[in-house]
């Protein structure tokens, strides 16, 4: 049994939270900057120069990529033979708690979804616990900002509507979303489970690199027809037009009843921000 402290996570966390903000994945900068060798249309190519130049000051200035620095979201993968001395959810918060007002991040949490008052920390974050074997402690901060959030749909289909169906409801997403979450994007799609689960899916897609695809060839077909037709719809960076509205399609499936077909759209900005270590 490896013990780690409650003390170790909140620093770890504290950190993400700053990191995760201000630096934007290489694996974004890279596709981004693909996209922007590639494009065409004038205004696209424009609105790519200024994402470009955005997420390079910010890494430079250490300061964030958005104003929406967004609700703290943090996948624990936690090691079986791991014992975490204290209480591991009041150690993340205080991690989030620390990184916000550290980093000058903006506080974006209210208490009460009706009240709307603001906790004036950033807290609670969202936590999510996956138990794995072996002795490592894996913590991913995930700064989700809400003009993609509020594009995000969950859909329960039949089995009849089948593949195309599924297809058919990611578009709509897609398209009913037009300009309004930051695109170019990304598109994290959960299949089966249940009605929950299909959402927690679409949303730990979002943390998998926009340049590896699902290892399963069917899913990983689908991800790429998925991106093409995506991007034929032309909405473009920002909504002005182009080739690119999508970076990439990110899907992750589980089994499902007999009955159900869930799937979950959880659509992200190109400032899609994770950033992870381990423990």
């Amino acid at each position: 049994m490896r013990e780690i402290s409650a003390s170790k996570i909140t620093q770890v966390v504290r950190q993400l939270c700053i990191d995760a903000n201000c630096f934007l994945p290489g694996d974004m900068q890279s596709r981004i900057e693909e996209c922007r060798a590639s494009e065409r249309w004038p205004q696209a190519q424009e609105i790519l120069d200024r994402i470009i130049e955005n997420y390079t000051i910010a890494r430079e200035r250490v300061q964030p990529i958005c104003q929406d620095t967004g609700v703290a979201c943090v996948f624990l993968t936690i090691g079986q033979d791991v014992h975490i001395d204290g209480d591991i959810a009041e150690a993340v918060n205080e991690g989030v708690r620390q990184g916000y007002r550290d980093g000058y991040l903006r506080k974006s949490v209210v208490g009460d979804p009706l009240n709307r008052v603001n906790t004036g920390d950033n807290t609670p974050a969202m936590i999510y616990y996956e138990l794995v074997p072996g002795d490592k402690l894996e913590i991913t901060v995930a700064p989700k900002g809400f003009g993609s959030e509020n594009m995000s749909q969950t859909k329960m289909l039949r089995p009849s509507d089948g593949l195309q169906g599924v297809k058919d409801f990611i578009l709509k997403v897609v398209e009913d979303a037009g300009p309004n979450p930051c695109p170019p994007i990304v598109v994290g799609v959960g299949v089966g489970g249940t009605f929950d689960k299909a959402a927690y899916l679409a949303k730990k897609a979002l943390m998998r690199s926009v340049e590896q695809r699902n290892p399963d060839p069917f899913y990983a077909k689908l991800e790429e027809e998925l991106l093409q037709e995506i991007n034929a719809l032309g909405i473009g960076p920002q909504g002005f037009g182009g080739k690119t509205t999508a970076l990439a399609v990110n899907i992750e499936y589980l089994p499902t009843h007999i009955a159900g077909l869930p799937v979950a759209v959880n659509l992200n900005c190109h400032v899609t921000r994770h950033k992870s270590e381990v423990l």
